[in-house]
């Protein structure tokens, strides 16, 4: 019996069929765009002003994939429904907090572990 959370092998080349099918032209439109750049940056003065905010682009996405890949090292992407939970779990305290009114003491609050002030 097979596990099925594999994917099976028709959808796994789909899959790739698809990836290919939107990264090879991206890849290819972005890598003629670089060259274009690069030429322009050695010899033509009329667009030497793209450089710097070509340059400014690059290292902004470069910073947001290093931080991606270490995102995903570090397990952030590991339990992604349990956000959801603690945001439930929150709501319930603070309508608990608000059914208190104002007999609510900040002591009481404390030991209760729903923390006074901001909501």
């Amino acid at each position: 019996m097979t596990d099925p959370r594999t994917p099976s092998r028709r959808r796994r080349w789909l899959t790739l069929a698809l990836a290919a099918g939107i990264l090879l032209p991206s890849l290819w439109g972005f890598g003629t765009k670089f060259v274009e750049l690069v030429r322009l940056a050695q010899g033509d003065a009329e667009g030497a002003f793209a450089i710097a905010p070509v340059t400014n682009y690059l290292l902004a996405s470069s910073g947001f994939l290093l931080l991606f890949f270490w995102a995903a090292a570090n397990g952030m992407f590991h339990d992604i429904e349990r956000p959801k939970y603690t945001m439930l779990d929150n709501e319930r305290r603070l309508d608990e907090r608000r059914a208190d009114g104002p007999r609510s003491s900040p002591q009481r609050l404390f030991n209760q572990g729903i923390p006074y002030g901001r909501p």
